[in-house]
């Protein structure tokens, strides 16, 4: 790995409010962001950024919400904040421009950088088919990296929350096409997402459910309305393992989650993790109740199941 995230142990906060702007805010207070960001750090957000469908289709992050994350984010006075991302379907600029991120950066006056594009350096992977990538160079100027985006159910990676937003949204699209599928990434995609989560850290990973997907995601699912439902996680694995458990799914249905559990990168069992805020079957409960009209769906039902379903 490039370097440790800067809190290895996997706290989580599960927070709802009336505002999903407010609930990451409460969510952010519950973790230790003073050991995150640090006076002067230069910062990277990776929102999600997939297409131009907007927020409400829960393809993409809010703007209003992303103006949120940065104003916290520069409350910690660090030197440099870029929001950094490259989409897989379309041009980040176009997305940027039609979503309304544009105006949100220009107000916020933090730098863009198009990671579909160089200048490049070299990224080694542990991969049978994408030994190494070019990866933008500001991997290696950044001292934190935070992932946001929204939950969703994905047709071939099954989840996609923020270990894949990074996994995708870093390889540049000028190397690897549009969809970032013409140079075998998506013929071992769980293994993809997986060796190169070994390599880059996430040190925020905050996963939106206030419009998650459910169906045939990441872009043509149903949007879930679940108001201010957030997660945010110092342990990317922890949160997109959580988030899993509201889509109906424990560790190993997740091929490169329950991999990375096995590399020691992160956690997915429950027990293990700090979990502040909404309980886990509470927020369950609230996502079914929202998703499918009814909570007996929820994967904990009577209890939190183990990592195998017991």
């Amino acid at each position: 790995m490039i370097r440790k995230r800067k809190v290895e142990k996997p706290i989580v906060a599960i927070t709802k409010a009336l505002r999903e702007s407010n609930s990451l805010e409460k969510a952010l207070d519950m973790l230790p962001i003073e050991k995150i960001i640090s006076k002067g750090d230069r910062v990277i957000i990776t929102p999600n950024w997939v297409n131009d469908k907007g927020p409400k289709s829960g393809a993409v992050v809010g703007p209003k919400t992303l103006k949120k994350l940065i104003e916290y984010v520069k409350s910690k006075e660090p030197s440099r904040v870029y929001i950094a991302t490259g989409s897989g379907g379309g041009k980040t600029t176009d997305i940027m421009e039609k979503v309304g991120y544009k105006k949100i950066i220009k107000e916020e006056e933090v730098e863009f950088i198009d990671l579909n594009y160089g200048p490049y350096v070299n990224l080694e992977l542990n991969h049978h088919i994408i030994k190494s990538t070019p990866i933008n160079k500001i991997i290696n100027e950044a001292d934190v990296i935070i992932s946001f985006t929204q939950l969703k159910q994905h047709e071939e990676a099954t989840v996609t929350a923020s270990i894949k937003n990074i996994a995708m949204g870093w390889p540049p699209a000028e190397i690897h096409g549009y969809p970032k599928k013409n140079t075998g990434i998506h013929e071992d995609l769980h293994g993809f997402i997986r060796s190169f989560a070994n390599v880059v850290p996430i040190d925020l990973a905050i996963v939106s459910c206030d419009k998650a997907m459910i169906g045939t995601g990441p872009s043509n699912g149903k949007a879930v309305d679940t108001p201010g439902l957030i997660i945010a996680s110092t342990d990317p694995v922890a949160a997109d393992a959580i988030g899993s458990r509201l889509l109906g799914f424990l560790p190993q249905a997740v091929c490169y989650l329950y991999g990375l559990y096995n590399d020691g990168v992160g956690e997915v069992r429950p027990e293990n993790m700090e979990i502040k805020g909404i309980e886990l079957r509470e927020a369950e409960e609230i996502f079914s109740k929202a998703a499918y009209g009814e909570k007996d769906v929820m994967l904990d039902k009577d209890k939190i199941k183990d990592i195998h379903g017991e």
